[in-house]
């Protein structure tokens, strides 16, 4: 069940992470040096668009689930703002890795506060691209601490193979699968498995 709930709680945290990075006009000034840094060689990034972090993940339709839940959060006007934000958003498949039951529950009004935890969790202030990541990690000996908007840290570590992978607060990974798809107000990074904060 406590791994259910986190599953959930996850998928909730992207979209607030997507709905807060829209709020902020200050988010990139904000974004510490050691933010965090992801592997260019483990993904092409993808060709710049013009939409908010919200539109580029709704013409995505492996980001549907994500949208989703950043909708049942209210956090589209948030995340459709100035920014910048950075958003490590899990994709379709990584919302599967939830429990369905956890999944409906965060989606239900009463999970919302949890959902707009998790979501925000997935956002950090800021626009960091993936050679902003990877310096960060560099000069962090190997790891870069990210303060996300819910408050909570990610810890992004580089691996042998020059793949990124996202440490949260609980010991769970999620690998960074593609970066730098660009936003008007931030950018996006989609990742294979949901974040949780404590």
């Amino acid at each position: 069940m406590k791994i259910t709930r986190t599953a959930t709680l996850a998928g909730v945290s992207i979209a607030a992470m997507l709905a807060l990075a829209a709020c902020g006009n200050n988010a990139e000034e904000a974004a510490p040096a050691d933010a965090m840094a992801t592997d260019t060689s483990a993904m092409a990034p993808a060709p710049a668009a013009s939409g908010t972090v919200v539109e580029v993940a709704q013409g995505n339709a492996d980001f549907s689930t994500l949208v989703s839940a950043v909708t049942s959060a209210d956090l589209a006007g948030t995340l459709g703002g100035a920014g910048p934000f950075t958003v490590f958003a899990p994709t379709n498949a990584a919302f599967e890795k939830i429990p369905a039951a956890t999944r409906d529950s965060l989606m239900a009004p009463a999970g919302k506060a949890d959902l707009t935890k998790i979501l925000t969790y997935h956002v950090v202030p800021g626009r960091v691209d993936a050679a902003t990541l990877m310096q960060q990690i560099q000069a962090g000996g190997g790891s870069a601490a990210l303060t996300t908007v819910e408050g909570g840290t990610l810890t992004a570590r580089a691996g042998a193979d020059g793949s990124v992978t996202l440490t949260d607060e609980n010991g769970g990974v999620s690998r960074v699968v593609q970066t730098d798809v660009a936003a008007s107000n931030g950018v996006i990074h989609a990742i294979d498995t949901v974040v949780m904060p404590n």
